[in-house]
């Protein structure tokens, strides 16, 4: 069992993210261990890149702010370790393919080890291109966490048979946003999965309330948040920490009690 299958062991698991460098580097920091105050169980760091296809307008935003400030991805690293100065909350990068590449499979995934990141999602790299890098994650203990779309349906099988620490269920088309509906068959998908793995499954894209979480909890072993964190983020400047802890909690609650 991987570092990050650990963390659904018995219990539903909440999972955060948050942009790095939005709005600062010393701010993410404070928004990293507010989340892990609330009890977030796993964190997911999104590297700033300048195409992430896979989200919406609310995060691309914040990529784009923080990529605004020259963020590089040394200067995430460079957060990471300073985060693991005061926590050991467990984390996984949320990246694109071209920022690992472009630092090289080894020293990448190196860093991340050496940092106790346990993984990474990289939405861009599809199941058929990831051979290469695979080899290199297993090298180092880290989990290449696999994402099934709505439009996944044959390839689920083999993504499944391949999934280690949780499989990322994509809740709807398009891209990454709050939604106040999801027209996908999520228990069907989940269902599914389950023929072929007993790797968790937890559901992201869209989910920003309660009363969502609580429901993809009774179909997943966890929720994942994203846009309405970078949002609240965005919003609420100096008072951030403060809000995205108790946000936390009351999102925990919902799926836990």
């Amino acid at each position: 069992m991987s570092k990050v299958e650990q963390i659904f062991a018995n219990h539903k698991a909440f999972v955060g993210f948050v942009v790095a460098g939005d709005p600062s580097l010393d701010a993410t920091v404070d928004n990293i261990l507010a989340l892990a105050a609330g009890g977030a169980d796993l964190i997911e760091i999104g590297i700033p890149f300048s195409d992430p296809v896979a989200d919406g307008p609310v995060i691309a935003a914040a990529d784009k702010r923080a990529l605004d400030r020259q963020v590089t991805t040394d200067d995430v690293f460079a957060v990471i370790r300073r985060v693991r100065e005061q926590s050991d909350v467990p984390l996984v990068f949320l990246t694109y393919a071209n920022l690992v590449y472009q630092v090289g499979y080894q020293e990448f995934c190196r860093r991340c080890a050496e940092l106790n990141v346990a993984g990474m999602i990289i939405p861009d790299l599809p199941y058929e291109e990831q051979d290469e890098l695979l080899v290199v994650t297993q090298e180092f203990d880290l989990d290449l966490i696999q994402l099934v779309a709505p439009t996944s349906k044959a390839r689920i099988k083999k993504i499944a048979q391949r999934a280690t620490g949780f499989i990322y269920v994509v809740s709807s088309m398009g891209t990454t946003g709050t939604r106040d509906n999801f027209q996908t068959d999520l228990r069907a998908v989940t269902d599914e999965i389950r023929q072929y793995t007993d790797t968790p499954v937890a559901i992201g894209f869209g989910i920003h309330t309660p009363e969502q979480a609580y429901a993809m909890s009774q179909v997943a072993d966890g929720v994942i948040v994203g846009s309405q964190i970078v949002e609240l983020i965005d919003k609420a400047g100096e008072q951030a920490p403060a809000q995205l802890t108790a946000y936390v909690r009351e999102m925990k609650r919902a799926i836990t009690e």
